[in-house]
């Protein structure tokens, strides 16, 4: 039934808030019965659409790149793109890719193969001796400001070696988006509704597989919760066939893909074959890619999405509509022993070499503040990596890569103190030390004990996105927790034994090379929030004198008129 939000102006505003009930909610532990909880209550309409309780399991060792415990010779991660084109390369009738840009490099030459592989095979007579139904391949990339995707020349490098003589058998569709300063970020390789890839990579040759590498962190799942990839990319597809369906929309359509526009709204989509295919590719129905056999071993699997922009304004309330950050904060507030942190950032995007952030942006403190009251609260014990300030790889200029926003381990832990101290006013400052010393350690990553750097002087850049609670259940997706309202996607894995896992191949690893106590600096840490509480004392206080000063004389007034 639709519920009533008492506003801060006291204008009642309407929504509906629905809420559902998921029949693979089962079998869930504490922190996945939160994450749930929060969902079904706050975003019932969203269900199947950015959220959904599945199943599946995770496929093979997580991928990370580099390997922490193999040297950066000149092919390090070469297996990386050519394992998504396997994964790619299985597709029988339906293939979904999402990314932040199209494929370069030695990752465009693998995604290349994979589509040979695909038409090859569908070609070939099904079962009865029948000419198999075309397979459906759709690519979704962002159309950052300034740098629109030309998906023209994507599809035309990506189809070249494909057959023109009419016997092709794959259909292949590009597209982009951008409304105002939100795009696709999602990184999902999705395949027939089973095979699923995700976490944070991109497809960037030069930042994965050449000099000083980013590192990163993406795995490989089989299941149900594959549906959950695919529906999410229908929406997003909805959205550029909506758009581009407008008269100003087909105004763009004459503009080369190459030339940016000033419209706070841009899409782009090309097709293979141009004249075979339709404008827009058609939708994935989950209903007709049921799994006939059961896969053996699965276990809960919460898929999380966000749209950014592309969930409309309806009211107040519905700016909030974005379901992944309410769940990951919900795992945070679950929290009852630790959480175990592999972050690019927590601080917002930032003018380059300053640490004065771009306009509109802040620092997070849902996400900030949840970790506060885990610390101070529940004496949760909360272990951050993240990666070293303005990392280059490949010596690249910063616009084309710089990872790592501009602040330092104490910046972040400073913002994280900050919040406590909003919740907890009146706690003492010796008391809050001592709760922050125990609970909160924060370092850079590293790939050998203590060194921040490669060989060449570069230092070492992380982008995974990732993390860890109560060694019980884990996040591995697109979403950074600094701000950015961007299309994102990825999973919560609600198992105890597959979280083990990825403790002993990545975090154990990581952190026991990456962890130092010099990187974040106590002292510095509370000189700088006692000298804060001293302004917000002294700020308070002459609002304070301020507000009676006026009363005074508004008393005075009143007195004067009155007589």
């Amino acid at each position: 039934m639709p519920k009533f939000c008492q506003c801060k102006d006291d204008v009642r505003v309407v929504e509906s808030l629905v809420e559902v009930m998921d029949r693979d909610a089962v079998n869930l532990s504490h922190v996945g019965q939160s994450v749930y909880e929060t969902l079904r209550k706050k975003f019932g309409k969203h269900h199947n659409k950015e959220w959904d309780v599945s199943s599946g399991k995770v496929i093979g060792k997580y991928h990370q790149t580099p390997r922490l415990c193999e040297p950066i010779t000149e092919c390090h991660s070469n297996w990386f793109p050519e394992k998504m084109s396997e994964i790619i390369g299985r597709t029988e009738r339906w293939c979904d890719i999402l990314s932040l840009s199209p494929p370069d490099g030695l990752f465009l030459i693998y995604f290349k193969e994979a589509l040979q592989a695909i038409d090859a095979r569908s070609r070939q007579l099904d079962d009865k001796g029948e000419p198999k139904p075309p397979v459906i391949v759709r690519m979704m990339f962002g159309n950052l400001v300034g740098m629109p995707v030309n998906c023209d020349a994507v599809i035309k490098t990506l189809t070249e070696d494909l057959p023109k003589d009419g016997t092709c058998n794959i259909q292949v569709w590009v597209g982009a988006w951008r409304r105002s300063l939100s795009w696709n970020h999602a990184k999902i390789i999705a395949v027939d509704g089973k095979y699923l890839h995700t976490g944070g990579h991109n497809l960037w040759d030069k930042h994965y597989l050449q000099d000083n590498p980013v590192h990163d962190l993406s795995l490989e799942m089989e299941g149900e919760i594959t549906h959950n990839a695919h529906t999410f990319a229908n929406f997003q597809w909805n959205f550029v066939k909506k758009a581009q369906s407008t008269r100003w929309g087909q105004i763009a359509e004459k503009i080369p893909d190459s030339l940016p526009t000033p419209w706070k709204t841009r899409v782009i989509v090309s097709q293979f074959p141009e004249d075979v295919a339709t404008e827009f590719p058609p939708t994935y129905v989950q209903e007709e890619f049921l799994l006939n056999e059961k896969i053996e071993g699965i276990y809960p699997v919460i898929g999380v999405g966000r749209l950014g922009t592309v969930t409309k304004y309806v009211n107040r309330i519905s700016r909030h509509n974005r379901p992944a950050d309410y769940a990951l904060v919900a795992m945070i507030n679950s929290a009852r022993d630790s959480i175990k942190m592999v972050l690019q950032d927590l601080g917002p995007i930032a003018f380059p070499g300053t640490k004065i952030p771009l306009p509109g942006l802040v620092w997070p403190k849902n996400y900030l503040t949840a970790i506060g009251h885990a610390i101070f609260r529940r004496g949760v014990n909360v272990s951050i990596i993240l990666s070293n300030p303005q990392s280059r790889p490949s010596n690249l200029v910063a616009k084309d890569g710089a990872y790592g926003n501009g602040y330092t381990c104490t910046d972040v832990a400073i913002e994280i103190v900050k919040c406590i101290r909003r919740e907890y006013s009146s706690v003492k400052t010796d008391a809050l030390r001592e709760k922050v010393t125990k609970h909160l350690r924060i370092s850079y990553i590293k790939r050998n004990k203590g060194i921040t750097i490669y060989e060449n002087g570069a230092t070492i850049a992380l982008h995974s996105k990732h993390f860890i609670v109560d060694d019980t259940c884990f996040y591995i997706g697109s979403q950074n927790l600094y701000f950015a309202d961007l299309a994102e996607w990825g999973v919560i894995v609600d198992n105890t034994e597959k979280t083990e896992d990825v403790l002993e191949e990545y975090w154990n690893p990581l952190w026991s090379t990456s962890y130092s106590p010099d990187d974040c600096d106590m002292d510095l840490l509370f000189e700088t929030i006692f000298t804060w509480i001293k302004g917000k004392k002294k700020e308070n206080a002459e609002k304070t004198q301020t507000y009676n000063k006026q009363s005074y004389f508004d008393g005075v007034y009143a007195r004067t008129e009155h007589d």
